[in-house]
């Protein structure tokens, strides 16, 4: 076996940001590497994710996961390559995901990674497409929302790594209609052209409510919401009798100060009889194995398109984290480490 590297950079939560985080919120550490443990794996990192929720992990608050610890390494998805194994069926030159990201070198519980296969998609598809994203997208929709042939489905953040998915599977299985949102009128014409949807407006060109009426006369019957806020409120106006919404994210918020106003048409909740739930993937772990067969499928026969905004450099993870927040990314927004 060769020699172990001596040292690799961490980034480190070292103050609760307040608002939108700053530069000075966090640190990027050099720390040494140890050799692992009975029943642990050193992975070399090739490629870690960043990913909206990881904006409430750094409050101290409680949640449905813990918050980052200050002075410590923050966590994430993650994808490398195993460079040594004191773990059964793990060996050195496997590729795993797992989920100490933020980090060069990640020393992992073997019991916490999954093999994967570099042949049957790049490795950093299965931090998007093939994982937590792609299930998040599939879950929601066929899981939680209760998609049918022939609903007409509106997704907030479409062309986000979730958003863009979930279109795309909706118009796979017979949606009448999709119609997505997006911050800017490239990523619009994104989910037009590439993406396949039969509508998407720019949320910045004026209010969301009016823009959904214009782009679904007939109302949706399917919300997928990652932004809350005036999306939701605007969703609520145009959902049928018997709607159903997957409440996912509320990147709208995330950075807020203040609390934000509720929809202020929840009563319509009442006389539409509208379903409004909200998701976390963990959940959702059983459809794994179908999720993973039905995609990689969609993706070999390329009926399911995918983009990736790839960020080069572990001293960039951070600035990848602010412009994922800022909608600077198309698709999944990823750090390689692999320069």
């Amino acid at each position: 076996m060769s020699a172990l590297p001596a040292t690799g950079r961490e980034w480190h939560l070292v103050a609760r940001p307040h608002g939108w985080p700053k530069a000075e919120d966090v640190a990027l550490r050099e720390v040494p590497v140890a050799a692992p443990g009975e029943g642990r794996i050193l992975v070399r990192n090739h490629y870690f994710s960043v990913d909206p929720y990881m904006r409430g992990r750094m409050n101290d608050v409680k949640s449905y996961v813990p918050p980052f610890q200050l002075d410590q390494p923050m966590d994430g998805g993650a994808v490398g390559e195993v460079i040594a194994s004191e773990a059964e069926g793990f060996e050195v030159g496997d590729h795993v995901l797992h989920g100490l990201g933020w980090r060069e070198y990640a020393n992992v519980p073997a019991k916490h990674a999954t093999k994967v296969d570099p042949s049957l998609a790049p490795l950093s598809a299965y931090l998007g497409v093939l994982g937590m994203t792609g299930l998040t997208a599939y879950a929601g929709l066929f899981d939680v929302a209760s998609f049918k042939e022939g609903d007409a489905v509106f997704v907030s953040g479409a062309a986000g790594a979730v958003g863009s998915q979930v279109g795309q599977m909706a118009k796979l299985r017979g949606a009448s209609r999709v119609i997505g949102s997006a911050g800017s009128d490239e990523k619009v014409k994104l989910l037009v052209e590439k993406y396949g949807f039969d509508a998407a407006f720019n949320y910045k060109s004026g209010p969301v409510a009016q823009q959904l009426k214009d782009a679904a006369p007939d109302g949706i019957d399917v919300y997928f919401d990652n932004v809350g806020g005036d999306h939701l409120e605007a969703a609520i106006s145009s959902l049928n009798v018997h709607g159903r919404a997957t409440i996912c994210g509320m990147i709208a918020q995330y950075n807020a100060t203040e609390p934000s106003p509720a929809p202020r048409n929840l009563a319509l909740v009442i006389g539409k009889r509208l379903r409004l739930q909200g998701m976390l993937v963990g959940d959702h772990a059983a459809l794994q194995p179908q999720f993973v067969q039905d995609v990689a499928g969609w993706i070999r026969s390329g009926e399911l398109k995918y983009d990736e905004t790839v960020v080069e450099g572990m001293e960039h993870g951070f600035d990848a984290f602010l412009g994922l927040l800022r909608g600077e990314n198309t698709g999944k927004m990823i750090v390689s480490l692999t320069r």
